[in-house]
């Protein structure tokens, strides 16, 4: 169904005071007998509209399985139009739109391809205007279908990115004379240093809009002709803007809408010869594509920028690609590989120097490299949880013990990857304890990878034989996974 399609379950049928206690305890054995019973639905309805087979749909009826995940609730309401408040959870978007058939057309969403995109000045330039600018027009419609659009993969994803490794070649210059000089580069490049700052403490909302409102004026005086130093520095702050502006998209849902962001920071940076900032912006690529279990894209990805940057990556951006070639190694349970680029990455850390290297990678130090190695092997944990739990929280703990809630979003997945390593330790108490830590920290930032990441512990947290505090660190989650 799309945003507007009207639900399949009539508010006589909402309405019933038997099916609102189901849903409200999330008693969905219940909740589906009946909306079975006097909602006319089958079994085979109800597991399409909610992204289910068939056979969980009757197992959750015959009360042998319970539904843990926050994700899947999210389903049974969209796919149902059941009305969030009646499960806990915020108004949903479809909640927000008008009657189907008083619906303006919408504002484009921007969601055309870009990967054809030539590798020429002029064509980033006009990539960045038009991503802005459907961007900021974009309405709640054009939203909710950004928010299902899937993420590019495979050679559909890395093909077009080879244009980084070549020569690039401008256009001819407009007859608009640019008047900017070295001052007014300077505050731009405060402002898009601050707008990293305000993407690492709080992620995306409201934020973001600034973000492309600074990029789309970025973009407007590289429609002027420039002189060549200004040029490239407006290329730089460009690469770094469209670089946040990825990030905080993915971080508010937006998938595809990131990855074209991210094209437009690597363009920018060929544009403006900033290599290094490439490499980075390819591994934030790297990143999504891990997060979206593509571990073999991810891989490319890492190695694109490795061969953009033989002699030319500093040692903290050495071992920062180090550490997302290790990822995708563990994702890929290849671990002897991952402890080697492992090794690999702190062997480059041990050469870095203060203020040797661009600002943007100066958060990679000891700290962020515990924190991501944590997290790796508390990703081997999930699978072998004796091997690899206690040195997950070991390095976790390291991290943790040295950054505090002013890094707000790092801190808070921190919290929620130490409570996981003792859920799966089998140390209630702890996880208890580290989950109220996780929840606490995760009321300070707006990242929707915090939310993803909560959702994910709280199946810990369910089950009929729970102690009461497991049941309370339950409920807190819910809370704040609902608002």
């Amino acid at each position: 169904m799309d945003a507007t399609t009207p639900g399949p379950l009539t508010p006589e049928v909402l309405d019933r005071e038997d099916l609102r206690r189901a849903l409200a305890e999330h008693d969905f054995a219940a909740a589906f007998t009946l909306i079975k019973k006097w909602g006319g639905l089958s079994q085979n309805r109800i597991a399409a509209a909610c992204q289910l087979t068939p056979g969980k749909v009757s197992t959750i009826i015959a009360g042998q399985q319970q539904i843990t995940s926050f994700e899947v609730v999210r389903r049974i309401a969209d796919g149902l139009r059941i009305p969030g408040h009646l499960l806990g959870l915020a108004p949903r978007l479809w909640e927000q739109q008008p009657p189907h058939n008083q619906q303006t057309p919408p504002a484009s969403s921007g969601e055309g391809p870009t990967e054809d995109v030539p590798w020429r000045t002029d064509a980033t330039v006009h990539l960045a205007t038009d991503l802005t600018r459907s961007d900021l027009v974009m309405d709640r419609r054009a939203a909710a279908r950004a928010l299902t659009s899937a993420a590019i993969t495979g050679t559909a994803l890395l093909d077009p990115l080879e244009g980084w490794l070549q020569p690039g070649f401008g256009a001819d210059p407009s007859p608009r004379r640019g008047r900017l000089g070295a001052r007014d580069i300077d505050e731009l490049e405060a402002t898009a240093q601050a707008f990293r700052r305000w993407d690492h403490k709080y992620g995306g909302g409201l934020r973001r809009k600034a973000v492309l409102g600074q990029l789309s004026e970025v973009a407007a005086h590289l429609e002027e002709h420039q002189s060549d130093h200004v040029e490239q520095r407006l290329y730089g702050v460009m690469a770094q803007l469209a670089g946040t502006a990825a990030t905080m998209a993915w971080d508010s849902g937006f998938q595809r809408r990131a990855q074209d962001y991210y094209r437009l920071a690597l363009r920018a940076a060929h544009a403006g010869n900033d290599t290094p900032f490439g490499a980075n912006v390819l591994a934030g690529m790297a990143r999504q594509m891990l997060c979206r279990d593509r571990p073999q894209d991810a891989l490319e990805l890492v190695r694109l920028a490795q061969d953009g940057t033989r002699g030319a990556a500093g040692p903290r951006l050495r071992a920062m690609l180090h550490t997302r070639e290790a990822w995708a190694y563990a994702a890929m349970g290849r671990i002897p590989a991952f402890r080697r680029a492992t090794e690999q990455a702190r062997a480059a850390l041990a050469d870095a120097k203060p203020g040797e290297e661009p600002h943007w990678i100066a958060y990679f130090d000891d700290v962020e490299l515990a924190g991501v190695t944590g997290g790796r092997l508390l990703d081997l944990a999930r699978q072998e949880p004796r091997t690899h739990a206690d040195a997950a929280a070991a390095e976790i703990q390291r991290a943790l013990a040295r950054r505090g809630p002013e890094a707000a979003r790092s801190h808070a997945l921190d919290w929620i990857g130490l409570a996981e390593c003792s859920f799966l330790a089998g140390d209630v108490h702890a996880a208890v304890q580290h989950t109220r830590h996780a929840v606490a920290a995760a009321h300070t930032t707006q990242s929707g990878r915090v939310r993803t990441r909560l959702g994910q512990l709280y199946p810990y947290t369910v089950g009929r034989s729970v102690t009461r505090d497991v049941q309370e660190a339950r409920d807190i989650i819910r809370d704040l996974l609902s608002s």
